[in-house]
């Protein structure tokens, strides 16, 4: 709690001496509404990335199953930050588990850093400065644990700068429904909705987590 007057955040609330620009779009994080599959709620943000943050917290579940998760961190510098190129910076982190055969396939990288700017770019999202990396992580049992299946997990971390709207305000509901989209994309669910028809979804993984 040393720092929560720094970053702007305690405890999944925003901070009165946080900038207007920044509690504005915090707001409409909180205000945004998800599809019913995907369960969010505010968690501890960083405290040492950036003068303001936020965090947020999502698990894609169907009946009593999770089948995938994530974090979205919205950083703010008044100021502003040379690597971003601008003030604010969303980071994330989005986790699955795979088919093991899925996890071999050499293209599995290049699509899955597809299918995070085609969920912005079929938004109309525009923004800078996007990095990451994909990481493809396989378990295997020995010993007392051999009985168990082999597992394997897909990765995303990624960073990318909104581009700032009105009153320097970004569109971080856009952002969080983009984001909303990844999440069940790479969870296998169907599309939400007409204009979604086109992407291409994984396969339902092996032995999602229960609840």
């Amino acid at each position: 709690m040393d720092d929560a007057k720094d970053t702007g955040e305690v405890d999944g609330q925003t901070s009165s001496s946080a900038p207007p620009v920044f509690r504005a779009a915090v707001e409409a994080l909180r205000s945004s509404r998800l599809r019913p599959q995907i369960e969010v709620e505010s968690t501890r943000a960083p405290q040492r990335l950036a003068p303001h943050a936020y965090a947020l917290e999502a698990t894609v579940v169907d009946g009593d199953q999770d089948l995938a998760d994530g974090r979205l961190v919205l950083l703010h510098d008044p100021a502003g930050h040379d690597a971003w190129r601008g003030t604010f910076r969303l980071v994330t982190l989005v986790r699955a588990e795979l088919e093991p055969e899925m996890a071999a396939d050499p293209l599995l990288p290049e699509v899955c850093w597809s299918w995070l700017t085609g969920a912005l770019q079929a938004r109309g999202l525009a923004c800078g400065e996007p990095s990451g990396t994909v990481t493809r992580a396989s378990s295997h049992y020995f010993g007392g644990l051999s009985e168990r299946p082999s597992t394997s997990q897909i990765e995303i971390r990624a960073s990318w700068t909104p581009r700032e709207g009105l009153g320097g305000v970004p569109d971080t509901a856009g952002h969080l429904a983009s984001w909303a989209d990844l999440l069940a994309q790479i969870a296998g669910l169907p599309p939400a909705g007409p204009g979604d028809a086109a992407v291409v979804t994984l396969p339902q993984r092996r032995g999602p987590q229960s609840r």
